[in-house]
């Protein structure tokens, strides 16, 4: 990994539900040096049965590590980034998994702690919680959300992503912290709303048993992330209100289209409607992309790297590797082939 070469990287993971459990278990499995630290006592012991070391005090856990991942509850982040910071050295490189960026980036940035800590956010996940849901194949070819800061920041950015690519063979996704949360919004948080809303309406109907009855695939997959427990549902939607009741409005705006042709019955503006989303659709499913790398020195004036990270990242690409050498970093970049 970069910066460190031949150590055995040291790993704490502070909250062991289904992302840190899954970083846990990834880290132990690839042979790192890793600790678990969760505050249900029940939990750590879990983690001991599965032969990975789970201290019953943080300090303990966190002490002399490489690299903390902060994996608890959304609103409990910024308290435990302060916590782990103040008991970690100024090498340990400190990073979240929590689905909004812009909040605990201000905050980190507001405390000093820009130049060690990188907002990160894998996109994976069940509709399922718990350490006994985690897997360490869960976090596999899954995008992971970084956000690279300019000096004194970037050395941290570099080393994390090396990690992420090498260990859990993620795909990094660098954005700023704002770009981060307005994608995510429309990508991952309305269509939470959207899932309990449609399942949601099914617990309503009088015909609920029939519906349930009669429910395939489409019903199934509309509504898995309807089972997420549900106060994770409601931190990360409030953790991101604005920006996900803005895409919302859009959501909102095609359904009308596509209500007021139901309504009219012009088959000509539903088809229409339904091919345009099933552009994006495709998309989803046969993207292809363009290799090509990128250089930059190490040292100097890093906005433009960080812009070309950022970009790289709003254009729907990512990392596949890194190279940090005596003066220059090379980056093995994807983007995804124009339609």
């Amino acid at each position: 990994m970069a910066d460190r070469p031949g150590a055995r990287v040291r790993v704490a993971v502070v909250g062991t539900g289904l992302i840190g459990g899954s970083v846990l278990l990834r880290s132990h499995a690839a042979g790192l040096d890793v600790v678990g630290w969760d505050p249900d006592e029940d939990t750590r012991r879990e983690a001991r049965r599965l032969g990975v070391p789970a201290p019953d005090r943080l300090v303990e856990a966190v002490a002399d590590r490489d690299v903390v991942f902060l994996c608890g509850p959304l609103p409990t982040i910024p308290a435990t980034l302060l916590e782990v910071a103040a008991v970690t050295g100024e090498r340990c490189v400190l990073t979240d998994v929590g689905s909004t960026k812009a909040e605990v980036a201000a905050f980190a940035a507001a405390h000093g702690l820009t130049h060690r800590f990188v907002p990160g956010h894998p996109m994976a996940g069940t509709d399922r919680a718990g350490l006994s849901s985690a897997g360490p194949d869960l976090l596999t070819g899954a995008a992971w959300v970084l956000c690279p800061a300019p000096e004194p920041g970037l050395a941290a950015f570099r080393w994390l992503a090396d990690l992420v690519v090498d260990v859990f063979a993620a795909r990094v996704v660098p954005m700023s912290a704002s770009e981060h949360d307005s994608a995510a919004a429309l990508a991952s948080h309305v269509p939470h709303l959207l899932a309990g809303a449609l399942a949601g309406a099914a617990q309503r109907a009088p015909l609920r048993d029939a519906v349930l009855a009669l429910a395939a695939g489409s019903f199934s997959d509309g509504t898995r992330v309807a089972g997420t427990p549900p106060q994770r549902t409601a931190n990360m939607l409030l953790g991101n209100r604005d920006r996900v009741l803005h895409e919302l409005a859009g959501v909102t705006a095609f359904l009308d289209d596509l209500t007021a042709a139901l309504r009219a019955g012009d088959a000509a503006a539903l088809t229409a409607r339904y091919a345009e989303a099933g552009t994006a659709r495709a998309a989803l499913r046969d993207r292809r992309f363009d290799a090509y790398d990128r250089q930059f020195p190490v040292g100097g004036d890093h906005t433009a790297e960080v812009s070309w990270l950022c970009e790289l990242g709003v254009a729907g690409g990512h990392l596949a590797g890194l190279q940090v050498g005596a003066d220059t970093v090379s980056y093995a970049a994807r983007r995804p082939v124009a339609d």
